[in-house]
């Protein structure tokens, strides 16, 4: 039985996982657009594109979300989503072709100086994108996410559904 998001019709869903750096993406991609909402909690959110989620604005769908870690770096991941939605021609259609909505979201996981989520890495989670059931844990945007307390004491996390 498939309980995860890609349950819902129309959605699919992939992850990219650094195993070595503890890090990940993970594209949630809406095949007709979806409208979407938002809750901005945290004492340090990074986000882009999440004002498109207001009702009063142009774009009323959304194309997919970016979960990555990687803290600010990885905001990055989100433009290989919207390359790879823009080359498949899925997006908001104006005059001059397509814009993907693509509202993205990250978390803190700066295991390692060396490798962060990047648009090659959100590329490579969207084309990983089924609508098989989405692993949960410590994959994807959960990789190398951690709960509870500050550095080194806190728990292990990871991504559920």
């Amino acid at each position: 039985m498939n309980d995860t998001i890609t349950a819902v019709r129309g959605v699919r869903a992939g992850h990219w996982t650094d195993d070595a750096h503890h890090t990940g993406v993970t594209a949630v991609l809406t095949v007709d657009g979806a409208r979407g909402a938002v809750f901005v909690p945290g004492g340090a959110p990074g986000s882009r594109e999440l004002a498109t989620l207001e009702p009063w604005h142009l774009v009323d769908r959304i194309h997919g979300v970016c979960l990555a870690g990687g803290s600010a770096f990885g905001l990055a991941a989100a433009d290989g989503v919207v390359a790879e939605l823009a080359e498949r021609g899925v997006g908001f259609r104006t005059p001059h072709g397509v814009v993907p909505i693509v509202p993205a979201a990250i978390l803190y996981d700066l295991h390692s100086a060396t490798r962060r989520p990047d648009a090659w890495s959100g590329r490579a989670a969207a084309r990983a994108a089924t609508d098989d059931p989405l692993p949960r844990g410590r994959v994807g945007a959960g990789a190398g996410a951690r709960e509870g307390q500050l550095w080194p004491d806190a728990s292990p996390g990871g991504i559920g559904g």
